[in-house]
């Protein structure tokens, strides 16, 4: 006895994508301006132009949201392939370089996503553990380049490895960036040229 198979439309899934990808968008939007708690699914719903069912049947609760702008915060920012370029380069002072500018890249394409989580974390039922998630990959690329930085030639060990990951870590971390451009109101060029100097100077 043959079984039916459920059909699905392409057209149907293409809109069904559409329809989640605008609710993140704005989902985005409006953490990174008011904070999350200040956002409900109905906020959400009117900016994205839907019910609220709507947001819930495509994507979940608010939380849900959040943890889906989170994921496509790390893979929109590039970190892999940002850290296969630094991974060629094969002096001290080029491998800085490349990392001020592969960070300042990923910031500068996700300052949104950034300030959404940012701003979620003081009320967030589990902040922590969000922002670990947020930060994991990116805190492990830093470990891969501070360590290439030492194979290739950096300038007498005055820092372990572990200790040179923490400095980048302080540097072009998204804390570091943040400071410079959002509270102090750089430019993200002066930040980049800033930030590889000082990293420069301090690990010389």
């Amino acid at each position: 006895m043959s079984t039916k198979r459920a059909y699905v439309s392409p057209l149907r899934e293409q809109a069904a994508a559409r329809t989640r990808a605008l609710i993140l968008e704005q989902a985005e939007l409006l953490f990174a301006a008011r904070g999350y708690g200040r956002v409900t699914v109905a906020d959400i719903a009117a900016a994205a132009g839907v019910a609220s069912k709507t947001v819930f049947a495509s994507i979940g609760s608010k939380s849900d949201i959040l943890d889906r702008i989170v994921d496509k915060a790390v893979v929109g920012s590039g970190y892999e392939e940002a850290v296969a370029r630094i991974l060629d380069v094969r002096t001290p002072d080029g491998v800085l370089q490349a990392l001020a500018r592969g960070t300042r890249a990923g910031n500068e394409s996700q300052f949104k996503a950034h300030e959404a989580i940012r701003k979620a974390l003081p009320v967030h039922e589990n902040g922590e553990a969000l922002w670990e998630r947020a930060t994991a990959d990116y805190r492990e690329a830093l470990r891969a380049v501070a360590r290439h930085f030492l194979e290739v030639g950096a300038p007498a060990r005055r820092y372990s490895p572990e200790e040179t990951a923490d400095l980048l870590w302080f540097w072009f971390g998204p804390t570091g960036w943040r400071t410079l451009v959002v509270e102090n109101g750089w430019s993200w060029d002066r930040a980049e040229e800033v930030l590889y100097r000082t990293a420069a100077s301090a690990l010389a």
